[in-house]
């Protein structure tokens, strides 16, 4: 499938997940506009990249995700979104008695209520174009929960939930909402890792990949950002024009526990 004369900007897109989609969007022919809250030469020479790799238009909008007029201003700034893609997110852990209030009001903040405030903006954008498609990167942990992390379980249902309204919202309308919620996904953040990880129980690389950190996740083997990116893709094509209020996990069996 083509997405050639689409604009999807993607939300936390200059490394990770938010990167891979990024990619995977530029490969199908969409422009693309990468965001994240640095302003830094190498997130504009990233987009650069992409731009000549798949001969696509592709921009870098610094944007903060945890301030309200700064995510419907990146909407704005981009001038056309055809494609949203809500990815941008930060974690911490720690006991609901110890977490401390400045990290749960970030973590709403960037996790959730910019999906909110973009998709707001985005949706005229999208009703004038006469198409449009928005894209939550939720988590296995919006469908199911971990101790410890409350604020990023609270944000990741939250999510699923404001998926199912826009969805509902824009049934009559040729746009649709779905969440996407991976499992354990082999970003260069979870590759830094797994060094640390093989000292601290004393195995090799494949053995505390299995047995320590894909312990949740039947398939035993991680994600792709390719594979991720690929989704989303699917999700904007006319097989799934019909597809809107739905949860793809993409989490190796994790959620089927």
């Amino acid at each position: 499938m083509t997405l050639k004369g689409k604009c999807a900007v993607i939300t936390g897109s200059n490394s990770g997940i938010g990167l891979g989609v990024a990619r995977e969007m530029a490969r199908a022919g969409a422009d693309v506009v990468l965001n994240s809250f640095t302003d830094r030469e190498e997130d504009h020479a990233l987009a650069a990249e992409i731009a000549k790799e798949f001969d696509v238009d592709a921009r870098y909008i610094q944007a903060d995700m945890s301030d309200a007029e700064a995510c419907r201003a990146l909407i704005t700034q981009a001038g056309r979104c055809d494609i949203l893609i809500n990815n941008a997110g930060i974690q911490h852990v720690a006991p609901v008695d110890e977490f401390p209030v400045d990290k749960w009001n970030a973590i709403l903040a960037i996790n959730l209520s910019s999906a909110f405030h973009t998709a707001a903006a985005a949706l005229p954008m999208m009703r004038e174009a006469g198409w449009g498609r928005v894209i939550n990167i939720a988590s296995a942990h919006g469908l199911t929960a971990s101790p410890y992390k409350s604020a990023y379980v609270a944000a990741k249902h939250g999510v699923v939930g404001l998926t199912k309204t826009i969805a509902l919202e824009t049934a009559e309308e040729p746009i649709t909402a779905n969440a996407i919620c991976p499992g354990y996904v082999l970003t260069p953040l979870v590759e830094a890792q797994i060094p640390d990880t093989m000292e601290k129980y004393n195995m090799g690389r494949d053995e505390v990949i299995k047995k320590v950190m894909l312990e949740r996740q039947p398939s035993r083997e991680f994600a792709t950002v390719e594979q991720l990116g690929g989704t989303a893709v699917f999700l904007c094509s006319d097989a799934a024009a019909q597809m809107t209020g739905t949860t793809l996990s993409v989490d190796g069996g994790w959620t089927a526990l």
